[in-house]
Order: C-alpha cells, then sequence, then structure tokens
C-alpha cells in the first residue's frame, strides 16, 4: 500500500500530535462497550493506531489490544506511552495478524487515509466471523464562527490530503462482507489554552507538518494573530475548542 504523501508530516508531528488533538468524550467508551463488544476476553485491533491516542479508551473498555502503525516516529511514541500494547508496523492493505484473528477492529482518526475497497477486504479476513469494524473521528464544529475562520487557515494548505470531513471515505461503502449496525454524533470539546488547543492542533495537521520549514513558520505565525485578534481566544485562560465525535459500526457477514 502508497502512504499518502502527506502523511509525511507525521514523521515531523508526533509529539505535537499528542499534544495538539482532543481526546474522546464518554460516550466513545459506551459505544466500545455496547455496540463494538469489546471487552474481557475480546481481541481488538487499532488500526492506523498513530501515537496511541485512543489506546487509553479501548484499555479501559477491556479486551486485549494490538495495533498496527506504518510510521516509525507514530510507533515509537505508541511504544514508549504504551508500552504493554502489542505495536506492529503494517498498513491497512497488510495487517500483519492471520486470518479471523480479532473480534474488532477500531479506526479511530484514520479510516479516511485507507478508505479502498483493498483495505476493507484485509479487515474482513482479520475479523472472525460477525465481529465488528469501528470508525470514529473528532471533527471540529465549523458551525461556531471562529472555528471555521481557524479551519480558513488550514485548508488553503491541504491540496489532495485525504480527510474525514470531505466525506469521501464514504465511497467504499456499502462494502462486501459488511453492513451498517450503528451511527451516532456527540457534541465533544478539547480543552486548554489556545497555545495548547489551537496553535499545536494546527500544527499536528499532517499537511501543515509537512511543509516546507519556512511555510511552516508562516502558518504558526498566521495563527498566533488569528488568537490574538479573535475575543473568545485572546483572553490567555483556558477555552473549550468545539468538536463533534461521530461513531459508525459495521458488523461482518
Amino acid at each position: 500500500m502508497r502512504i499518502h504523501e502527506q502523511s509525511k508530516g507525521y514523521h515531523r508531528g508526533a509529539r505535537d500530535y499528542v499534544a495538539g488533538r482532543p481526546g474522546y468524550p464518554p460516550e466513545a467508551l459506551a459505544w466500545l462497550r455496547e455496540v463494538l463488544h469489546i471487552g474481557p476476553g475480546r481481541r481488538v485491533l487499532e488500526l492506523g493506531a498513530g501515537t496511541g491516542k485512543f489506546i487509553p479508551v479501548l484499555r479501559e473498555a477491556g479486551g486485549d489490544i494490538a495495533a498496527v502503525e506504518p510510521i516509525a516516529e507514530m510507533r515509537e511514541q505508541l511504544i514508549r506511552t504504551h508500552p504493554d500494547v502489542e505495536a506492529l508496523a503494517g498498513t491497512a492493505e497488510a495487517i500483519p495478524l492471520p486470518d479471523a484473528s480479532v473480534d474488532v477492529v477500531v479506526c479511530a482518526q484514520a479510516f479516511h487515509w485507507f478508505a479502498t475497497h483493498a483495505a476493507l477486504a484485509e479487515m474482513h479476513r482479520v475479523l472472525r466471523p460477525g465481529g465488528m469494524l469501528g470508525l470514529i473521528w473528532n471533527g471540529r464544529d465549523e458551525a461556531v464562527p471562529w472555528v471555521a475562520a481557524l479551519s480558513e487557515i488550514t485548508n488553503r494548505h491541504e491540496g489532495d490530503t485525504p480527510r474525514y470531513r470531505t466525506g469521501a471515505w464514504r465511497s467504499v461503502f456499502p462494502a462486501p462482507g459488511f453492513e451498517l449496525v450503528d451511527e451516532r454524533h456527540v457534541r465533544n470539546a478539547h480543552i486548554g489554552t489556545a497555545e495548547q488547543v489551537v496553535l499545536k492542533r494546527t500544527l499536528s495537521v499532517s499537511f501543515i507538518a509537512g511543509l516546507p520549514a519556512e511555510q511552516r513558520d508562516q502558518v504558526e505565525r498566521d495563527v498566533r494573530a488569528f488568537i490574538a485578534r479573535t475575543p473568545e481566544l485572546a483572553g490567555g485562560g483556558e477555552i473549550a475548542f468545539p468538536y463533534e465525535t461521530s461513531m459508525y459500526a459495521y458488523r461482518r457477514r
């Protein structure tokens, strides 16, 4: 599988990714347990696990966790933070696990990078009959005016980078061997200073982290200026960056 050119930003930006990304709301844990049926005795694979941002939620749900991540810098960060998790080099189209070896595959903030029929066929291969595929994303709430204005700064650099917001990932569904069994959307917020949840979040975006240094520095200046002129952000205290967490569950037929 060819790794998209813009994912090279994650080689540079693994630490910013950890600092800048929001966590997940309590409803995500309930979804893992009640819809994906994760719990003791269940084998769970997180595909495109990155630095392991979602692993604490998986661990709280229970089960035996394995993680596949193709980018070495992200995988190394995952291993440092979660040394008890089986971390494997691999891709969505070449999962290094046997047939019918997992009960659940979860893609957290990742499926848009590998939304292909070949990847879904590989997920179908490693899932046991009746196993579950869960897709989850935190998407920024652009109905909030300052969030939409921030997106204008970042989106001008996106090029052809795969992103959840475009909805292009949906084109692989309906997919042979999978049936949609659940879809839900809940509110979420990333709490912290504007430096943490706005600036570091922006710098963690793959196509921003992958820019040449001069352009990346200009984006940082643009975001700092944006924070300074935006009343909701300029006070220096904690803010709540609004997100919508979207969850989709499919059963392996």
